[in-house]
């Protein structure tokens, strides 16, 4: 089963966290989203690993982002856009069995359906040129400092 609907209520968890005030709802609103989205136990293992590294490299995630975000200030970044690139870069970073194509690809479908219409070519240019840099330079310690 493809991992489609698990990123979608990844996505949906890392925005969540981002404008909600309240803290560790995780747990909650996965199993609220589990019939929702027709999850099953690969799934929910897969979303776990997602927030795991993101909570941990959250940081360099960002930095990762920020870098290839040209004329945008990471604050005006629309938070649902920003979710959406986490989860790619977080793939892209630490996830290996995913190729960077399905991340990219994924994130830009994600930005059709949630974002505005301008979102998509935006987010597929970052993920791309983040994809790029990643192929020339397949280090990530340069974005831990």
């Amino acid at each position: 089963m493809p991992r489609k609907n698990a990123r979608e209520v990844a996505m949906r968890l890392f925005y969540q966290r981002d404008v909600s005030e309240q803290p560790n709802t995780d747990e909650y609103s996965l199993s609220e989203m589990y019939a929702e989205f027709n999850l099953n136990d690969k799934d929910i293992k897969y979303i776990r690993l997602l927030l795991e590294k993101s909570d941990t490299n959250r940081k360099t995630i960002d930095k990762f982002i920020q870098r290839f975000s040209r004329d945008w200030t990471f604050e005006r970044l629309a938070k649902v856009d920003l979710a959406i690139m986490r989860i790619a870069i977080c793939e892209m970073l630490y996830l290996s069995d995913i190729p960077h194509s399905v991340s990219i690809n994924e994130a830009v479908e994600l930005a059709k359906k949630y974002s505005d219409r301008k979102a998509g070519p935006y987010i597929n240019g970052i993920l791309a040129s983040a994809h790029n840099d990643l192929e020339q330079h397949s280090e990530v310690d340069q974005y831990n400092s």
